[in-house]
């Protein structure tokens, strides 16, 4: 009896990933009617969205919105050149539904997967900056202080374009400078 009905409504992970699917879709159609903004009114968007927060809506409202504009920023910074790791290279992400499920996942808790080249440093981007939303530091943590410095620099591009600050704490960092880090909306 239970097989059949697995069969029929899919297993509660299933079921889980179809919710965070059609999210994407709402994300999507937000992210079209943002094309008309400037850049400047989309920047704009981290400081509504974070007086949004201190009136009294949860990340969970502004979850749609905030991707979106993420998805947009990574749009628009298509083509500009960023340093990394000590080279120029031009920005050239824009995430992908899967991502975009992926950072739902993340920010409702669960584990979210990802194969190596399938983004999951772009997929973090978009629950760093909607829990940064709150005004209270997020940090994302990593064993490798190489990647740690990459993805700051890296994706890091978006949050900061975006209006927010990012740090770097890597075991060469001296004691004295850590709390200045510690402060960062993202680090």
């Amino acid at each position: 009896m239970f097989g059949i009905l697995k069969k029929i409504f899919g297993t509660a992970q299933e079921r889980r990933v179809r919710k965070y699917f059609s999210i994407v879709k709402e994300i999507n159609a937000a992210e079209e009617k943002l094309h008309s903004l400037s850049d400047d009114q989309l920047r704009q968007k981290t400081v509504e969205f974070q007086q949004r927060v201190k009136a009294g809506e949860t990340l969970d409202d502004l979850l749609i919105e905030a991707y979106a504009v993420v998805k947009s920023a990574c749009r628009r910074l298509s083509g500009t050149e960023i340093h990394v790791s000590g080279y120029d290279q031009k920005w050239d992400m824009v995430p992908f539904d899967v991502q975009l499920v992926g950072g739902i996942a993340m920010h409702n808790g669960c584990v979210a997967e990802m194969q190596t080249g399938e983004g999951k440093t772009l997929t973090a981007v978009l629950p760093l900056y909607l829990n940064a939303l709150s005004d209270k530091p997020v940090h994302l943590i990593t064993v490798n202080d190489y990647l740690a410095k990459r993805d700051c620099e890296w994706v890091g591009t978006v949050l900061r374009w975006l209006g927010l600050t990012t740090g770097v704490l890597t075991n060469d960092v001296p004691v004295e400078e850590r709390k200045e880090i510690y402060t960062k909306n993202i680090g």
